[in-house]
């Protein structure tokens, strides 16, 4: 059957009827198209006729036209719309004129960098002119390197490389800062939170650099859709930009479907595994010979369907080598080739984290399938993008899982496919992010205590960093002094530069994979089952000192699932408002978190089989919180008994956690949610949301902002869940949160929502102390 025949299927049988929770078709739209810009040259212009291209989109035509006028350009538009020739056109252009001339592309990931420098070379060759084109990371062979700097006219590179690799060695990079032109910034929306914050600085200190060579680059970005790009890159670049979002490629038809499991627990609420239905889906496709993505938002997930796809195929004589894993912590090697399979056709299926959501041409897929909603608007539909990138029909799956937000999406798809996506948050002033990035700067070029670096003034920390003797002063200069290279110091992606090496004893200590210190507690700790290319590891030692983690090949028919626990004491209070019997605030926290468990969960039953202690080290992190302080006999007005009161907290937070990630652009592991019966600061019970990333990067402001719609959603999921007295899909089962969790979290939620409203800061906010809390009991 064809992918139009699969799909009537699907929406006739029976079975299926009461879990389409909603079938949403986009129609097929013919493009706009417009004439060649007359600045580009002939050559460039006779190469792109020959490729086949006669015309140009509109937005594409729009973005080189306005590149041309020296104008920073922002293209949002989506998926397989074009934008490579945004700026590659704009850049070869201004090569031809001026060989001397340089430029520099940023692509989020390694695998990125080499599907566009492939792009880049054929449209060069097809040109006839020998541009210099090269990669440069951590992949690049050290004989290539001096080559690259000296010669490269285009240098293609990572936000990490360019930060650790390139701008402490500007000096052996003079002509590319010299004579650079251009920068390109692609897959812009990705640069949110803590890593949109990161490269805010790494951006100052190219400016700085290139500013000290007499070069002020012009800057394209490009993004799928997001709704502040022009926000957001100028946060990035801190430059304004022109932004081009009017679309102007054509679609094929399309179909979205909501695809809700059934419940299989009436009483607990419990619905069916997304997994095993996303398994299901996908074997059904795959059988027809339709290519299938699958995405799974964690690398557990990844290996637990590529575990049941592989199984299937095997027992229908199908090779299971036509299904791949794609993830963090594979090897680049095992990377590039999944991905080549996908482009030849040996390779018919794949399962993937987020790191396939980019735009890496991995071929024609006919099918997308999500394993629960992705977190943001925006990565959705990257997602269900990556699905009919060339033409022709297509569909993409969202499987709800039981969560809170995943239900509330299913009975309410208006939200996805009615509401503006979400803006990218970052802070790239965040006190943490800016001091690290100050350290390097001045390892690259001495201070004046004049500069701004992107704040009012950078004096203080200047002086502060002179008075513990990182730098010394001069003639009103602050010169780097400590023998610590600071670039190496600092990590772009997470919170430590630190990985945990797995090493498979069982094949000669053979490297498998690697994971971030954060992560290792949870993934590797000792008698872990770690998954990789569905075979299972137990991890027999783990080196927490040597960072490594030693591993065996096992064959057994469970994996393993850990639990942590976690403390809050409130550093600092920013800003607040209250009413008599509510508090809201937002502030500096420090968080201390120990894995404490873990529990064995079988393969495709999801029973749980044994479970386990863990001993290991806690790790501590300051970040930003948002939290509400209720009246103490707040629950017994309400009507309800005092000694539910933990209990009705602990349902309210459960709900506001899962739900907090639709009102900023993140997943639910970007955000911490828990309660306390007495805070320690005030004695009173309090419901705490937290950004779960070192220093925060801005969401907990946007939750004190917006504590009214926040409060009043969350209250709107409870209402409206069909349990009795609490699920996952709401505010957890009733196991956990007990017989009044519910109905107390919703009457607690409602109440916030009224007050929120009413809450005004009081005179004497801004003399409030700012001292560290004792520890309290976390509920």
């Amino acid at each position: 059957m064809n992918l139009e025949q699969v799909l009537h299927r699907l929406r006739e049988d029976r079975r299926n009827a009461d879990c389409i929770a909603h079938w949403h078709t986009m129609p097929a739209m013919p493009g706009r198209y417009a004439e060649f810009p007359g600045a580009l040259d002939a050559r460039l212009v006779a190469a792109i006729r020959r490729r086949g291209v006669s015309r140009l989109y509109s937005h594409q035509a729009e973005a080189v036209e306005c590149a041309g006028t020296g104008k920073n350009v922002v293209v949002v538009t989506p998926t397989a719309s074009g934008k490579t020739l945004c700026y590659n056109l704009p850049v070869i252009n201004a090569i031809l004129e001026d060989p001397s001339a340089r430029a520099l592309y940023l692509f989020p990931t390694k695998a990125l960098s080499q599907d566009q420098r492939a792009e880049l070379l054929e449209l060069t060759e097809a040109v006839g002119v020998d541009i210099k084109t090269h990669t440069f990371d951590g992949d690049t062979p050290q004989m290539a390197r001096r080559a690259v700097r000296s010669a490269g006219q285009i240098v293609i590179t990572n936000p990490d490389m360019l930060h650790s690799g390139i701008l402490p060695h500007h000096t052996k990079w003079v002509k590319l800062f010299e004579n650079l032109r251009f920068v390109v910034i692609d897959e812009l929306h990705s640069y949110r939170g803590v890593f949109g914050s990161h490269l805010g600085n790494v951006i100052r200190r190219l400016m700085r650099v290139a500013a000290f060579y007499n070069s002020k680059p012009q800057f394209i970005c490009c993004s799928a859709t997001i709704h502040n790009p022009g926000e957001l890159a100028t946060r990035i670049v801190g430059a304004p930009f022109k932004v081009v979002d009017r679309n102007g490629a054509p679609t094929a038809e399309k179909h979205v479907i909501l695809y809700n499991p059934p419940v299989v627990n009436a009483a607990l609420g419990i619905r069916r595994s997304s997994l095993s239905v996303a398994n299901t889906l996908a074997c059904e496709f795959l059988a027809n010979d339709i290519s299938t993505i699958i995405f799974a938002g964690y690398r557990r997930s990844v290996e637990i369907i590529l575990t049941y796809l592989r199984a299937h195929m095997s027992r229908q004589k199908i090779n299971p080598k036509l299904v791949e894993g794609y993830r963090g912590g594979y090897l680049p090697n095992q990377r590039r080739a999944i991905e080549q399979g996908l482009r030849n056709g040996t390779v018919k299926g794949v399962v993937s984290t987020s790191a396939l959501e980019l735009g890496i041409d991995v071929g024609s897929l006919d099918v997308s399938i999500l394993t629960g909603y992705p977190g943001t608007i925006a990565s959705m539909w990257q997602q269900i993008g990556r699905a009919g990138r060339r033409s022709g029909l297509s569909a993409a799956i969202l499987v709800g899982n039981s969560s809170p937000v995943d239900q509330f999406l299913m009975r309410h798809p208006e939200y996805l496919f009615g509401r503006p996506v979400e803006a990218g948050i970052i802070d790239p002033n965040n006190l943490v992010v800016l001091m690290s990035h100050l350290k390097c700067a001045a390892f690259e070029l001495p201070f004046d205590a004049t500069e701004r670096f992107g704040v009012d003034s950078t004096e203080p920390m200047l002086e502060y960093l002179e008075k513990n003797r990182v730098l010394t002063q001069s003639s009103g200069k602050y010169f780097w002094m400590s023998e610590i290279y600071p670039a190496g110091e600092v990590s772009l992606r997470s919170a430590s530069p630190e990985n945990f090496v797995i090493l498979d004893r069982s094949n000669q200590n053979r490297v498998i994979g690697e994971v971030d210190l954060f992560a290792a507690p949870v993934f590797l700790h000792p008698e872990a089952i770690y998954l990789h290319d569905a075979e299972q590891y137990q991890v027999k030692e783990l080196d927490w000192d040597g960072r490594r983690a030693y591993v065996e090949s096992v064959d057994v028919d469970y994996y393993t699932d850990a639990e942590t626990k976690t403390d809050l004491k409130i550093l600092t209070v920013e800003k607040q408002r209250q009413t008599p019997d509510t508090r809201l605030a937002h502030g500096d926290v420090s968080l201390t978190t120990v894995a404490v468990l873990y529990k064995k969960i079988k393969f495709f039953t999801h029973e749980n089989v044994g479970f386990g202690k863990i001993h290991l080290p806690e790790q501590e992190m300051h970040t930003t919180a948002f939290w509400v302080d209720f009246d103490a006999d707040v629950v017994h007005k309400l009507g309800f008994g005092l000694g539910v009161t933990g209990e009705v907290l602990r349902a309210a937070s459960n709900a506001l956690g899962h739900m907090a990630p639709l009102w900023v652009m993140s997943d639910t592991r970007d955000i911490g949610a828990l309660s306390q019966v007495r805070a320690p600061q005030s004695g009173l019970p309090t419901i705490y949301l937290y950004d779960n990333v070192p220093g925060g990067v801005g969401f907990s402001q946007r939750f004190f902002e917006l504590a009214h719609e926040l409060f009043a959603e969350t209250a709107r999921l409870i209402a409206e869940c069909p349990c009795y007295s609490g699920c996952p899909s709401c505010v957890g089962p009733e196991a956990e949160v007990g017989e009044s969790g519910k109905s107390g979290a919703l009457a607690l939620l409602r109440f916030a929502a009224q007050t929120a409203d009413l809450a005004v800061t009081p005179p004497d906010a801004a003399e409030m102390a700012s001292a560290p809390m004792a520890d309290g009991e976390m509920d």
